[in-house]
């Protein structure tokens, strides 16, 4: 398997993992799927972002994308900038395989050479599974969010995780 920095042919299949849980989980707290209109700009924010940011995608033994990590802005205000969000998804079918770890410690490796020094997770609970691959990494609690959103006529709390980078 290969982890490589996205490009702009794996938005099909990055909305694809995506949008599934859009449409079938709380895991994400959007309600539409994403169109690939916005997932282009999606990408272009995050690759011009002067080394802050990273977009990496997980291909199988046949080149096809079976997972996505990224980092992002995890508030708007400048003095944040030193603080990222990551993000990480894989197909729903290979969830829970292990297959997180390498792609996400990959994304971790390549923050610790750019100019964040904090990173984030924000988790919907329960999600053990989310929980234990960023504890394995590193992550630890520091906040809960108690039925923080609404989704699927239910309300969902998060788990806050971060790291030093």
């Amino acid at each position: 398997m290969t982890i490589r920095a996205a490009q702009a042919g794996d938005l099909p299949a990055i909305n694809t993992i995506y949008n599934h849980y859009v449409r079938e989980t709380s895991i994400t707290f959007d309600y539409e799927p994403w169109t690939i209109e916005r997932r282009q700009a999606w990408l272009e924010k995050l690759v011009n972002s002067d080394g802050y940011y990273h977009v990496l995608v997980k291909e199988n033994e046949n080149g096809e994308v079976i997972g996505f990590a990224y980092n992002s802005e995890f508030r708007e205000k400048r003095a944040y900038k030193v603080s990222s969000e990551i993000t990480i998804y894989l197909h729903h079918e290979l969830r829970t395989k292990g297959l997180g770890t390498e792609l996400l410690q990959t994304l971790l490796d390549k923050m610790s050479v750019s100019p964040v020094s904090r990173a984030y997770s924000v988790i919907t609970l329960p999600n053990p599974a989310s929980m234990r691959l960023h504890e394995k990494l590193g992550f630890q609690q520091v906040g809960l969010l108690t039925d923080v959103g609404y989704k699927f006529d239910k309300y969902h709390s998060v788990a806050i995780l971060e790291r030093p980078i």
